[in-house]
């Protein structure tokens, strides 16, 4: 019993041609740089917070 009709001579040698010309660059808009947070706050206030936040 099947849900249509299959047919092997379809199954035999397909080809997919690609075409590159639309693929995504993931290298496009790559950056080297640094990142810097300035905040009032200290490190050991933050760390206090976090294990706050842990406890909750």
């Amino acid at each position: 019993m099947g849900f249509g009709s299959y047919d092997e001579s379809e199954q035999q040698e397909q080809t997919t041609e690609a075409d590159d010309s639309e693929a995504v660059n993931v290298h496009e808009h790559d950056h080297d740089g640094d990142v810097n947070v300035e905040s009032d706050v200290d490190t050991d206030a933050l760390v206090d917070r976090l294990g706050e936040m842990r406890e909750e």
